[in-house]
């Protein structure tokens, strides 16, 4: 890896978000594209960051600013990444259901999946189940990413599985879950294809879906 795509790496790695910036036109500067820049070197960062939350030397607060750092070094790139650059493994779409409002975790998940080299479509919180089977017929994903983290919302869940049979989707879609409320029972109860426990998880397993 070039000099200045490490530079890239270690400011995500390290949480810098003063040096992300400087790191990335660098990388600009020296001719590197914008979408090698993401899905190498930010990616290549998000990855060791990964692996130090699962080690237990990072924590969620770590987690969630490696997110900020990696939206700062972003703004650098946004309208500089052609069309079919990134995305080369598929669509995730991406919502908190309905009646949940919560979305720092949502966002964490986007993020990582992002920089994995994922194309996100990302509703929101509070995501009504119609919005989720519009968003599937809209953009032909074929992933699914559901957040919950208030247990009286679980049912949200069966209602988007449901509203995906009802339109005659359910069978073209794989649907993770994730959230404090979830569980690996909880997946198959409501049907769904996976449970991830956190976002490092959720990359492995869209990857692997």
């Amino acid at each position: 890896m070039d000099d200045v795509m490490i530079k890239v790496k270690n400011a995500v790695v390290d949480l810098d978000i003063d040096a992300i910036q400087p790191a990335v036109q660098a990388c600009l500067d020296k001719g590197i594209p914008a979408w090698e820049i993401i899905g190498s070197a930010m990616s290549e960062g998000m990855k060791i960051v990964g692996e130090k939350f699962e080690s237990g030397e990072y924590f969620l607060a770590d987690l969630i600013m490696s997110g900020e750092v990696l939206k700062e070094g972003t703004v650098l790139l946004e309208g500089k990444i052609a069309p079919g650059d990134m995305g080369k493994k598929g669509k995730v779409i991406i919502a908190t259901v309905k009646g949940d409002i919560h979305d720092i975790g949502k966002e964490i998940v986007g993020m990582m999946l992002s920089a994995a080299g994922f194309e996100v479509i990302n509703l929101g919180s509070d995501v009504h189940e119609d919005k989720i089977v519009e968003a599937v017929k809209n953009s032909g994903a074929q992933k699914i990413a559901l957040s919950v983290l208030l247990t009286t919302m679980i049912g949200s869940i069966r209602d988007v599985v449901d509203a995906l049979k009802k339109a005659g989707l359910r069978d073209k879609v794989k649907i993770a879950i994730g959230g404090a409320c979830t569980y690996e029972k909880l997946a198959t109860e409501m049907g769904v294809d996976a449970y991830g426990a956190d976002a490092v998880q959720a990359v492995r397993i869209f990857e692997a879906m």
